[in-house]
């Protein structure tokens, strides 16, 4: 069985050196398959392990990819390549072999007369490399998609981030929320409008001297008229229903 997939560059090996190809030709090659988005002649490789791979065919196409990855690693990440099973290793040598042996010169450097042979293998490659074209429109068609959904799906994560109110702290209340809003969150907490307002009074009076800093603070500086007396506007045991009930609100909200 054959596969076609986009195989990561560093776990393929080659037992073919570098030393082997001119460096030009493969910093060439290279600028062009980072131009265009991916090799048009696949590599032929063979699963050697769970992620790992080994070249069969296109030993010069890899070094290729690995001079792209070299010089750009996001864009030469990836290379085109048939995965083949094991079994079929002989096979495959031999035919792609067979391809490489289409022009076959004699002694004199003249063409040898084409065989039925060698037209089959003609139609052979001319079959594979229009299947190497649609399965490169395929792959650039692919990468296209994928790129627009992620585009789009940041686009719902920046817009639900932009639309859902931010929370803000008890303690932020406490020290920044004006008059109006601080009240009604009173009143919403079960404290009568008389009182809230009497204890809005007490905190922007406080506030005014220094910020409140915790919620404790808030419960030991926060005094209301009682008579001729001064008490807490808000005692320990109501600033854990105030908190309860605004906790509530939050989430169903």
């Amino acid at each position: 069985m054959i596969n076609f997939s986009l195989v990561d560059v560093k776990s393929i090996t080659t037992d073919i050196p570098r030393s082997s190809f001119a460096e030009a030709d493969l910093d060439q090659l290279a600028d062009i398959i980072l131009e265009t988005g991916g090799i048009i002649r696949p590599l032929i490789v063979k699963a050697t392990g769970a992620e790992n791979y080994a070249v069969i065919e296109g030993h010069f196409e890899y070094y290729v990819a690995v001079r792209a990855r070299e010089k750009n690693p996001r864009k030469g990440e990836m290379v085109n390549a048939f995965v083949i099973s094991p079994k079929l290793e002989d096979l495959v040598i031999k035919q792609a072999s067979a391809i490489r042996g289409i022009e076959l010169l004699d002694k004199g450097g003249k063409t040898l007369p084409e065989t039925t042979e060698t037209t089959e293998i003609k139609k052979l490659e001319s079959r594979l490399a229009n299947l190497e074209l649609r399965l490169e429109k395929q792959i650039n068609e692919f990468k296209s998609e994928l790129n627009q959904q992620r585009q789009q799906t940041a686009d719902k994560i920046k817009n639900i981030e932009i639309t859902t109110p931010k929370q803000i702290s008890p303690l932020e209340i406490f020290n920044t929320l004006d008059q109006t809003k601080l009240t009604l969150k009173l009143i919403n907490a079960g404290i009568n409008e008389s009182v809230a307002n009497k204890i809005f009074t007490s905190i922007e009076k406080e506030r005014k001297k220094r910020q409140f800093s915790s919620l404790s603070d808030v419960i030991e500086r926060v005094k209301i008229p009682n008579g001729k007396t001064q008490k807490k506007g808000i005692t320990s045991e109501k600033m854990v229903v105030i908190l309860d009930i605004w906790s509530r609100i939050n989430v169903e909200s």
